[in-house]
């Protein structure tokens, strides 16, 4: 752990944790998705015109990110440490993308998230084993696709 405190007070660090929120003691990635959801209300209330626009670019920035910086993490704190939760906060963008912007939709999503997200199906868990922090950003990006691919099935046949 060599490190582990300068690392933890760097920009990349408090960034990948979520500007902090990686830090809590429970369900961190739980509470980053609810904050990414929150960021995601911002932009929707300050541009509902280009929201699919900039949540996409959202999703790529923070993909950029881990990317960058998680082999530098992982070196320090091990695999897919619990605090670095930048991968969920993307993966619940993905999620949001093509979303309605009506509360219970988002509620609905943000629940499809978390669920695809912890049981990890239909070749989720495979992505996890990436190497280079591409297992860590893909997984829950890849959550965040089925949770909007499910909530645009379910949309479209009850509407």
């Amino acid at each position: 752990m060599n490190g582990s405190k300068n690392l933890r007070s760097s920009w990349q660090a408090w960034v990948l944790c979520g500007f902090g929120i990686g830090w809590l003691p429970l369900a961190p990635g739980t509470w980053a998705a609810a904050l990414a959801a929150l960021i995601a209300a911002g932009i929707e209330w300050l541009t509902p015109t280009f929201f699919p626009l900039v949540v996409a670019l959202a999703v790529g920035a923070a993909l950029g990110v881990g990317l960058a910086n998680m082999s530098r993490i992982e070196a320090v704190w091990g695999k897919d440490p619990a605090p670095v939760v930048l991968d969920e906060m993307a993966g619940m963008w993905a999620a949001l993308w093509v979303a309605p912007p009506e509360w219970w939709a988002w509620v609905a999503v943000f629940f499809l998230f978390r669920f695809f997200d912890i049981v990890k199906p239909l070749g989720i868990r495979h992505l996890e084993k990436l190497p280079h922090g591409w297992g860590v950003m893909l997984d829950d990006i890849a959550a965040g696709i089925y949770a909007c691919i499910s909530w645009q099935v379910f949309w479209w046949a009850y509407r």
